[in-house]
């Protein structure tokens, strides 16, 4: 069992954290790659700038929502819940921009390569990153 000291050195608790997020990230992408109807990483390979577009708005607003759990929590296991419920949340808002969009699907829009589309979508998922993330509570 690792002693309380050794967590308080600051390389050990950004080792700690850049772990847990890094790992927390690849989850959140798989969970996004079976959320969409289009396989992410395969369009991007392919050059769809509008997927690439929506994949980096997901992960920025998942590593700002982590950026501002680290920031407001002690623990990793408060870091980590209120990290996956920042997550939930930007699946929530994923499911509303397809829903609040009547004239056209989000995601056949984003795999023909509608670059306008995947810049909304990378907007949105990062906008609604800070608000998620402001209302943390300690």
């Amino acid at each position: 069992m690792l002693s309380q000291s050794f967590w308080k050195y600051p390389i050990v608790e950004t080792l700690g954290y850049f772990s847990v997020v890094v790992l927390c990230l690849i989850v959140a992408m798989a969970l996004f790659e079976v959320v969409t109807k289009y396989k992410n990483w395969q369009e991007i390979k392919n050059g769809n700038v509008a997927v690439a577009l929506a994949t980096g708005g997901k992960i920025m607003g998942v590593c700002n929502i982590f950026r501002y759990s680290v920031e407001r929590h002690s623990s990793f296991s408060e870091m980590i819940a209120w990290g996956v419920f920042g997550f939930i949340l930007l699946i929530i808002a994923y499911y509303l921009y397809e829903i609040l969009t009547p004239t056209f699907k989000i995601d056949e829009e984003i795999e023909n390569g509608n670059i306008a589309v995947g810049l909304i979508s990378f907007t949105i998922s990062f906008g609604l990153s800070f608000v998620i993330g402001a209302s943390i509570v300690l």
